[in-house]
């Protein structure tokens, strides 16, 4: 404030008189205690003071320290007028704004005042408020007993309501229930379990509906796959059945050295048609397969066997006997089959036909040279004639 800059100027002033003359011990200028003592004064006012005059050391012989301090005085004077002058502007400010204050304050009084009267007010209409609170829950719980005698007692809500609009009274109305209740009793006993029973039976009734329905369900689930398979057989008989008729076209002129062969289907429904074998051996007719010889019989079946065994072939096929009913030259043309199919499976083959054994690369028999005793000798062709090439 403006007080405080005037109130360090006199306080300033009084000091530099008790400066003059005043003693200073050598000890406090050696140890720099006097100049911290005037440092600790306001730099801003002593700055002034010196601008303003002369301060100059007369001696420290004699440890006293004299000061001759020149200055304008009326400039001080003017210097503190305006001061003065601030202080007081800034009192009246200060008094504008206390006012301003006290106006807000009792602003703020009658306001809350306002708030009691007004919560004074209240009251009356929050009691008003709660009866009529409670008077409508009791309204509100009377109607759900009536709803739920009414409920009970299975009324008829719009015949009701009619009623009340032509005026009918409660009194009527008690008659009515009186006349229908000496009714009821006049029919006598009643079954009382029926309604229990018509319970039961219902969800007996739920329970095989739906087991009804999972049955459908079930079936039209098993037609489904079962469509879908014979779907999926048909396509895969029907691939299968034409590619073993073309092996089995091929297969047969090989083992012939001609002729024809094939499948025909005795049906429209592939599933339940059968199946006729047609073979027809070089330079014959025949419109039956009964009519072909024992070897011609044999010869048909092993093409149509190699061919449904070359459809999907195995890593060894075992053959028992099958040149039996075999002359030289269909024996010959069956070990040239058995040989070129032999580049991709093995072949194990039981025979007594010397032709048949002259293809094979193991030899492996049984023989008895006592009466009784059998003996099991196994010859490797190829080390056979090895052997035989070096004994020669």
């Amino acid at each position: 404030g403006v007080a405080e800059p005037a109130k360090d100027l006199e306080g300033l002033f009084r000091r530099i008189e008790q400066l003059v003359c005043w003693p200073a011990p050598a000890e406090l200028w050696e140890h720099d205690i006097l100049p911290a003592r005037m440092e600790s004064y306001d730099s801003v006012w002593l700055d002034a003071i010196l601008q303003q005059g002369d301060l100059c050391w007369v001696g420290r012989a004699n440890r006293r320290v004299c000061f001759c301090f020149e200055t304008d005085l009326d400039l001080l004077q003017e210097q503190l007028q305006v001061r003065l002058e601030t202080k007081a502007e800034r009192e009246r400010t200060l008094a504008a704004r206390r006012d301003a204050l006290e106006a807000v304050e009792q602003s703020l009084r009658d306001s809350e005042q306002s708030r009691l009267r007004i919560e004074q007010s209240l009251q009356p209409l929050r009691d008003q408020t709660s009866d009529l609170r409670l008077k409508e829950q009791e309204a509100r719980i009377a109607e759900e007993n009536l709803s739920q005698q009414l409920a009970e007692s299975g009324a008829d809500a719009q015949r009701l309501e009619a009623e009340l609009e032509k005026g009918v009274r409660a009194t009527q109305l008690q008659s009515e229930i009186n006349r229908l209740s000496q009714s009821i009793q006049a029919i006598g006993a009643v079954n009382l379990a029926a309604l229990d029973e018509l319970a039961t039976a219902r969800e007996r009734k739920t329970y095989l509906d739906s087991q009804a329905e999972d049955l459908l369900e079930a079936v039209t689930t098993l037609e489904n796959a079962i469509r879908r398979i014979d779907r999926e057989t048909r396509e895969r008989l029907q691939e299968t059945f034409d590619q073993v008729n073309s092996k089995f076209s091929e297969m047969f002129p090989a083992l012939f050295g001609g002729g024809e062969a094939k499948l025909v289907m005795t049906g429209e429904e592939i599933l339940d048609a059968g199946v006729q074998v047609i073979a027809r051996p070089p330079g014959k007719r025949n419109s039956s397969i009964h009519l072909l010889s024992g070897g011609e019989k044999a010869l048909t079946a092993l093409s149509l066997v190699f061919s449904m065994f070359q459809l999907n072939p195995a890593p060894f096929c075992l053959l028992d006997e099958v040149d039996a009913p075999l002359d030289d030259n269909n024996t010959t043309r069956y070990c040239d089959l058995v040989r070129k199919m032999s580049a991709s499976t093995q072949f194990l083959f039981i025979t007594h036909n010397k032709i048949t054994m002259e293809i094979a690369e193991q030899l492996v028999g049984v023989t008895m040279q006592e009466q009784g005793v059998s003996r099991v000798v196994s010859v490797d062709i190829e080390e056979a004639i090895k052997l035989r090439e070096e004994a020669a």
